[in-house]
C-alpha cells in the first residue's frame, strides 16, 4: 500500500474494527495515539485506496452522522454496507 506514515497507521487500525461495529473519527485518533487528529483521520479515510477491504465505511462522526465515503457509490454505498453488517444507522 502506498500512503503516508499517518495514513498507513489509520488504515491498519481500520482493519481492526469488527464487522457490525463502528467507531468515530475521534475514537480512531485516540486509538492510534494521536488524540487531536480526528480531522486528519477523516482525511486518511477519504484517501483509502481499498474500500471496503479496508473498512472505512465503519467510521462515523461523533454526532452519529455518517460522514463521507470515498468508495464507489459514495454515502449510499456506505449506508448499504453498514446495514448489511446489521449496524443500526
Amino acid at each position: 500500500m502506498n500512503g503516508t506514515k499517518f495514513q498507513l497507521k489509520v488504515w491498519k487500525y481500520l482493519k481492526t474494527i469488527p464487522k457490525g461495529q463502528v467507531k468515530t473519527y475521534k475514537e480512531i485518533a485516540i486509538g492510534i495515539k494521536s488524540p487531536k487528529s480526528a480531522r486528519a483521520v477523516a482525511n486518511a479515510c477519504a484517501k483509502n485506496p481499498y474500500p471496503p477491504k479496508i473498512p472505512c465505511h465503519r467510521v462515523i462522526r461523533s454526532d452519529g452522522g455518517l460522514g463521507g465515503y470515498s468508495g464507489r457509490g459514495g454515502i449510499k454505498t456506505k449506508l448499504r454496507l453498514l446495514r448489511s453488517e446489521k449496524v443500526d444507522i
